[in-house]
């Protein structure tokens, strides 16, 4: 029983990805590809792809982390704190942004 809501919960987070990157003109399959993900989380966020490089630099990742979360929500017309939220609670802000009527600014 564990192992199905684990597995519905992935899916569901995975889906809130899928539509933040379709939302953000990226190709939504892309939530899918580990690492790739990252890399089109950091043009989501607006930041240059080989900021994905700096995601394995210990310490450094944490940061980067916070930075690109920011600019997400920020990128979503969304705070700070949505932001943080973003970051500590992904399986949650995710969903709620990618199903939610945000709208990517490029700006």
């Amino acid at each position: 029983m564990g192992v199905i809501f684990v597995i519905a919960i992935t899916v569901f987070v995975l889906a809130g990805f899928w539509k933040v990157f379709e939302k953000a003109g990226q190709p939504g399959w892309g939530a899918l590809v580990p690492i790739y993900n990252g890399y089109l989380m950091a043009k989501v966020a607006g930041r240059p792809g080989w900021w994905l490089i700096l995601m394995f630099i210990p310490l450094v990742n944490f940061i980067i982390a916070i930075i690109l979360s920011l600019d997400i929500a920020k990128k979503f017309g969304q705070g700070a704190g949505f932001g943080i939220g973003l970051l500590l609670l992904g399986f949650i802000f995710y969903p709620i942004l990618g199903f939610g009527d945000a709208v990517y600014q490029n700006n």
